[in-house]
């Protein structure tokens, strides 16, 4: 017998499942609904992304509370992890940052940047510069590679689709209602809490509810637009690396991303751009081109996929939730970051639910909405 109030879930992507589950084990009545036909198709840029969870590496490129929220997030993956029904791989060996010798004037610009992230937030586990015995014994699969390098303790990653087929697994047997190939509009999951008076309404479909996000609402943060990212999967048997490593470059950085199986996720390209088309000449050589020089390994990989997708993003880049009306919560803007962050915002979304406080929220600079709060705007 549920003796909490229903939930309805729009999208289930890395958000939407994470919820689910969460609620769905508290002992609300929880339904998912989206668009995709069944569950490979959905996700979206949670299904191509490297999932790795690295506030400070990001620190460089994203404002203080994203860091601290990624902080935050790390040992609570741990934790939603465990709990699956199924394994996930996580792993928690910081990151390796790598630069050619010619790159040196970039790479001192990078550790200024890391080193004033850590001096604002005094939690984080300050850089440590590398020599070549220290790249050497960090990472044997690159030595002699590098003369310089800088190391990242504490940073982690996961496997982004073991994450959503483990979630989707759970959801499974806790008896989430799951429909496919549903499109639902803010406006219809309003109707729908007009059967509902006690339920709430969560929105959490990325790029999906663009039209959904006025900007009135948003206090001028403005609509979504899609920031698209190109990725490459490879199986390559003859490489090894220990963690997520970073090439910086001053047109083409990249990471490089290794998964069970020798399988790596290769990436960095950021373009502002909505197109969802396959991925470009350009930036698969510029991608495979740095991945080899990091290890000539890669020249014998087989690609596996060229992969490209759109990351919901805000003017600012950075996360929101806005709570359209009573009840309704529109969770979105996660950008580049969403499973760095992930964690961060499902607590805080869970704690607003069940106890109406936003106390973790502001603790860690979420942008969080509440209706009473809100300027007065018409629903849909």
């Amino acid at each position: 017998m549920h003796l909490r109030e229903p939930i309805l879930i729009l999208g289930a992507g890395l958000m939407g499942r994470l919820l689910a589950v969460t609620l769905a084990r508290a002992g609300h009545p929880v339904r998912i609904v989206d668009p995709a036909p069944d569950a490979a198709q959905a996700g979206g840029a949670a299904r191509i992304a490297a999932a790795m969870l690295a506030p400070l590496a990001e620190s460089a490129v994203t404002e203080p509370n994203v860091v601290a929220m990624g902080r935050y997030a790390l040992p609570r993956w741990q934790a939603l992890c465990a709990d699956l029904t199924q394994p996930v791989f996580f792993q928690q060996n910081g990151t390796l940052i790598l630069w050619h010798r010619q790159d040196a004037p970039q790479a001192t610009r990078f550790e200024a940047l890391l080193r004033h992230t850590t001096a604002q937030l005094p939690d984080l586990p300050a850089p440590r510069a590398l020599d070549a015995q220290g790249v050497a014994e960090l990472e044997p699969a690159v030595a002699g590679r590098f003369q310089r390098g800088l190391f990242l303790p504490d940073e982690g990653q996961l496997d982004n689709r073991q994450l959503l087929d483990a979630l989707l697994a759970t959801l499974t047997a806790l008896g989430v209602d799951m429909n496919w190939g549903t499109a639902m509009t803010l406006q219809q999951a309003c109707s729908w809490q007009r059967d509902h008076p006690d339920g709430w309404v969560l929105d959490c479909r990325g790029l999906g509810a663009r039209e959904d996000w006025p900007a009135q609402i948003a206090k001028g943060k403005g609509p979504l637009r899609g920031v698209r990212g190109e990725v490459a999967r490879l199986h390559a048997p003859d490489v090894t690396l220990q963690r997520p490593t970073r090439l910086l470059h001053p047109r083409y950085p990249i990471y490089i991303a290794p998964k069970p199986g020798h399988l790596f996720v290769i990436g960095a390209t950021q373009i502002e751009s909505d197109d969802l088309s396959p991925t470009s000449v350009r930036s698969t050589l510029e991608l495979l081109s740095a991945a080899y020089a990091v290890h000539p390994g890669f020249g014998e990989a087989r690609v596996l996929e060229l992969c490209a997708q759109c990351r919901p993003t805000l003017p600012d880049n950075l996360p929101a939730v806005v709570e359209r009306a009573p009840r309704v919560l529109q969770i979105n803007g996660l950008y580049r970051h969403g499973f760095m962050i992930s964690p961060a915002v499902h607590d805080a979304v869970v704690e607003y639910l069940h106890s109406g406080r936003i106390d973790l929220a502001q603790r860690l600079g979420l942008a969080f909405t509440r209706a009473q709060d809100a300027m007065p705007a018409s629903m849909p």
